[in-house]
């Protein structure tokens, strides 16, 4: 079980790595930042199950940066409402 879950996690990271080399994927994107704390976060719990503390080390912080790069990019766009022009006005 723990090696799938590292294959699948492994695949997601790379395989957002990749279309983002290949600028098919912009690394602010949702899609790509999810990737990353998703597969990050399950390779993560593996190792701290496994008591690998040298990849828990990086994983966690690859986890740690994926989220907080997520929240700050969902903070920082704005709302179609708000975004709205709003009604025309006669000149």
């Amino acid at each position: 079980m723990y090696d799938t879950v590292q294959i699948l996690g492994s695949l997601l990271i790379l395989a957002a790595f990749v279309a983002a080399l290949a600028k098919r994927l912009d690394q602010s994107s949702y899609l790509y930042l999810g990737a990353n704390a998703i597969g990050s976060t399950a390779l993560a719990v593996e190792a701290a199950i496994s008591s690998e503390w040298g990849f828990l080390l990086l994983e966690g912080s690859w986890a740690a940066v994926s989220l907080f790069s997520l929240v700050r990019t969902t903070l920082a766009k704005p709302r179609a409402d708000a975004a709205s022009p709003g009604p025309l006005q006669p000149s």
